[in-house]
Parts: C-alpha cells; sequence; structure tokens
C-alpha cells in the first residue's frame, strides 16, 4: 500500500483526468468517474495515483454490517425523513391492489413477530412485485403480509440511528433475488448468473476479476469476515479456503473493536437464528444485534478513525414504493434462471430500497442522501480508499458513499459519539413460533 502526503495527493488529484470539485472527496475533490461511453471494469478512481494508495486516510477502519431483508419502507416509512410513505392525516397511504385488484394498503404490523414463512423475495416473486416499474405486484405476489410495517415504537434504536446519522433513502439492493446473489454482489460486483440461494459448492465458478477482498489481499490490506453460522465469504468457497485466519467467529469483532484493533475492513454478518430479522423472528432480535455491533464502534478506541455502513442485503418481500431504476449490468454473464420463472431482466436493473445509515465521526450532521446507491457503492468506497481498480461495470459506475460525509469540516461533526436509544431485548424466534401475525388477504 503507497502512502503520500495531503500535499502529493492534492496535486495528483487536480491532475488527474476527469476530477471535478463536486463533493465531499479529500480536498473537496470526488474520484473520476464515468458518466457517458460505455462502462468499463478495471478502472481505478484516481487514475494518476499508484493503485493502493490511501486517498482516504481520515478513515483507518471501514464496517460493513448487512442485517437481513427489509425494505427501506416497512421499516422507514414512518421515519419522517427521507423518501417515505405518503401521509393522509398522519397516516400512510400507500397501497397495492390485491387479487380482486381492490386497494391493500400498508398497515402497522400488531406485533414485532413477522409471519410464519418468507414473504416472496425470491427472482420470480420480486420481478412480480416489480411489474415492470409498476411497484404493485407486492401483494398478488405474496399477500398481505407485504405491506406491513413497523414504527420507532417498535424498533427504536433503529429510529434514532436514522434520525442522528446521514440515511440513504436511494439505496437500493444490488439485484431483485435473495439474499446470495446480493451478498455476492456486496463483495464481487456481480451475482456471477445467480438468482436464487443455493449453497455455494467447490465447483462455483470464481469471480473473472475477483473479489475486493482479493484486491485487498494483493496490497496487503487486512480484513476480516466476522460470522456466527455462514459467512459472506463463503459464497465464493475458494475465498474461504484460502483465508482462514481471515474468516473467524463473531465474537472476536466486539474483542477487537474494545482493543481498538479491528482491521482495514471489516464485514460483520448478521446471526441466522439469534441476530438476524429473518421470518419469522422478533425483528427486535435483529435491531439488539445490531445495536450491539454499532455501539461496539461508537465505544471502541478507533471510534475516531472508522466509518459503518449498516444496510440490508434485500427487501425479504416488503413492499417499497420507489421503483428499482437501471442499473449499469456488471459484466456479459446472464442470470442463470428457471424455465418457470415468467419475470426477469439482465441484471440492468436495481433490487428494491433497503435502509442504508453511514455511521462515522466525519459523517454530515441533518444528512439525507438522495444519490443512487447500491451494494456495490461499498465495493467502491473501499476501492475509492485504496485507490483499487473496479471488479465489474457496475462497482465502476457506482457512487461512493461519501457524499455522507463531511471531510472538509474543521472537526469531525460527531468527534464524540452520540448517545442513542437503547434497543429492547426481542422476545425472540421461540416466543414468535408461539404467535401468528399472518394477515389474510
Amino acid at each position: 500500500m503507497t502512502s503520500l502526503s495531503r500535499r502529493q495527493l492534492l496535486k495528483a488529484f487536480a491532475a488527474g483526468a476527469g476530477m471535478a470539485a463536486v463533493g465531499p472527496g479529500l480536498g473537496g475533490l470526488q474520484p473520476a468517474r464515468a458518466s457517458t461511453g460505455p462502462p468499463s471494469s478495471d478502472s481505478r478512481p484516481f487514475p494518476r495515483l499508484p493503485e493502493g494508495t490511501d486517498t482516504l486516510p481520515q478513515v483507518e477502519h471501514i464496517v460493513v454490517l448487512m442485517m437481513e431483508n427489509h425494505s427501506f419502507d416497512c421499516y422507514f416509512g414512518m421515519l419522517g425523513r427521507g423518501d417515505g410513505y405518503q401521509l393522509a392525516g398522519g397516516a400512510p397511504v400507500n397501497f397495492c391492489p390485491g387479487p380482486d385488484r381492490q386497494p391493500v394498503r400498508v398497515y402497522h404490523s400488531p406485533s414485532t413477530c413477522q409471519a410464519h414463512y418468507h414473504v416472496g423475495q425470491d427472482w420470480d416473486a420480486s420481478h412480480r412485485s416489480w411489474d415492470y416499474g409498476h411497484n404493485d405486484g407486492f401483494v398478488v405476489a405474496t399477500s398481505r403480509d407485504a405491506m406491513a410495517y413497523w414504527t420507532g415504537d417498535d424498533i427504536p434504536f433503529y429510529y434514532s440511528l436514522a434520525r442522528t446519522f446521514p440515511l440513504c433513502d436511494r439505496y437500493f439492493a444490488s439485484v431483485m433475488a435473495q439474499t446470495y446473489p446480493n451478498r455476492r454482489f456486496l463483495i464481487a460486483a456481480t451475482a456471477l448468473g445467480q438468482v436464487s440461494d443455493p449453497l455455494p459448492g467447490p465447483t462455483d465458478p470464481h469471480p473473472p476479476n475477483g473479489t475486493i477482498f482479493d484486491r485487498l489481499n494483493t496490497h496487503g490490506i487486512t480484513w476480516k469476515d466476522y460470522f456466527a453460522d455462514l459467512p459472506t465469504v463463503g459464497l465464493f468457497p475458494y475465498l474461504l479456503e484460502d483465508n482462514p485466519g481471515k474468516v473467524v467467529p463473531v465474537g472476536e469483532f466486539f474483542a477487537d473493536a474494545a482493543a481498538g484493533t479491528l482491521p482495514a475492513v471489516s464485514l460483520v454478518d448478521p446471526e441466522g437464528w439469534q441476530g438476524s430479522e429473518e421470518n419469522p423472528q422478533d425483528i427486535r432480535t435483529g435491531e439488539y444485534y445490531a445495536s450491539r455491533v454499532i455501539d461496539a464502534v461508537l465505544s471502541s478506541p478507533a471510534w475516531p478513525r472508522t466509518l459503518l455502513v449498516f444496510t440490508y442485503d434485500e427487501h425479504g418481500g416488503y413492499y417499497d414504493h420507489v421503483p428499482p431504476p437501471r442499473a449499469v449490468r456488471p459484466d456479459a454473464i446472464p442470470p442463470d434462471v428457471a424455465p418457470n420463472d415468467t419475470y426477469g431482466d439482465l441484471y440492468s436493473y436495481y433490487g428494491f430500497r433497503v435502509p442504508a445509515v453511514v455511521i462515522s465521526p466525519w459523517a454530515r450532521r441533518n444528512y439525507v442522501s438522495h444519490l443512487v446507491h447500491d451494494h456495490t457503492s461499498i465495493v467502491r468506497l473501499i476501492g475509492t480508499k485504496w485507490n483499487l481498480p473496479a471488479l465489474t461495470n457496475r462497482d465502476a459506475h457506482a457512487s461512493n458513499l461519501l457524499d455522507c460525509l463531511d471531510l472538509t469540516a474543521r472537526e469531525p461533526p460527531f468527534a464524540s459519539p452520540p448517545v442513542l436509544a437503547p434497543a429492547p431485548v426481542p422476545a425472540g424466534a421461540p416466543a414468535c413460533y408461539a404467535q401468528d401475525p399472518t394477515t389474510p388477504v
């Protein structure tokens, strides 16, 4: 990894082709980003700087916490910040037609427990919900359960977090599909043809340009995947086999955070059973887990030099009113759809919006980002910090989340970490199995 002085960096930025003083990058400059012409991968954010150059010295640790299966609207539609539900008399009026074409409105779930089945989130159900941009197929694709939402009374920690730090109201999942394709996008900027959640195997193909962790390895940049049951790194078995000391139990995250010894990049995976928000669990189970991870960062000696991105892998079948926009295809690999999948695209649209909050001492106060982001924005963020070549066409054209930071501030806006609302202790999945919050169409 090359280290340059601030003066050298600014000189290189000023000389770089395509630079523009349009955002909060170092010295008020953003990296070059193609806006016209054909997409290209294998491109460095700062073409005039050596690969591996640290261009963001204010941030030494990037932490990614990706939770499971909720849309922006189902959690933050009632936040009162960002693009949430349309209200009349304080109540949301958004709806989708049911099977009888009668409107089914969004409704406040009577419980923090969820339905006893997965609300439709697979490739076909997601595309039926999308309905070619009409976003009116959620109920027909699954049931009325897709229209449930929760409020700050249900998830007070999440609401406190989203009202304190920058909220992204145009952060989309990378693909209209389930967990694994989206988590592949998170680390490889491509799903490699995957559209569902098959277990990874030893014969699975490697990403043509590797993953972001391969790029970090090339430059000796430290990283870890902290996991409880299934590490995201395991979606590419070769990556798991080649990096055994970097894929570690999540308990080590809390120890590393407390000691101020987090690696340069940390990926924190949710616990599939006790710390996730998958159906039929109490959503507070995931909130409690996330609060522990985020509180560990806020209280870490490394807080002054840390950036944490909190988001979700996909919408989990829950309604969102913003249609996914077109996206740059990552590569020429087509989706491996099943014969009975009647809808689809060529990875040329994003998935639905998911919650996303950027947490850092350098975070802008009172800021809502309206820029389009997706999971490859995290790849681009890491690539921007160390000037790494893009993995695919998708991350080459992704925004990098740096609009959420105020790097020109004389002092970090959150030099002293804020006190957030506590997360209630969850009832847990066993308690949720004892009740049935499912609502018929």
